[in-house]
């Protein structure tokens, strides 16, 4: 929880609204209900679904499949991004987060999305 808070302040800080889920089933029950969603912060270690389950039921989801993913892990092992990866994440960052880091690659897949609208 104090993680959660914490990542929101920064992120709200930056002019970011931000909507955060307990679990892989509420996350995706959130994207389903809530229009305008632009990227997801994806812990991979959830109780009841875990990232990588969400990262998989979120992609088959057609609305979905382009939407930017970067999954956020305490492991930093070479496995465990190709893993994320193949799941479906568009991106990987391990904890502890270089705010500078998340933020540089929000920018990217961002402005990755906005292009594909145009």
């Amino acid at each position: 929880m104090r993680n959660i808070f914490a990542l929101t302040a920064t992120l709200e800080g930056y002019n970011m609204n931000v909507l955060h889920a307990e679990n892989g089933q509420e996350g995706i029950k959130l994207l389903q209900t809530t229009d305008g969603i632009e990227a997801v912060l994806m812990d991979i270690m959830m109780p009841e679904m875990d990232g990588y389950e969400a990262i998989s039921a979120i992609r088959q989801m057609d609305r979905f499949k382009h939407l930017p993913i970067i999954a956020l892990t305490a492991k930093a092992m070479k496995a465990d991004r190709d893993h994320c990866l193949q799941v479906g994440a568009s991106d990987y960052i391990s904890k502890p987060l270089d705010i500078d880091q998340l933020l540089s690659l929000l920018r990217v897949w961002l402005s990755r999305q906005d292009e594909g609208n145009e």
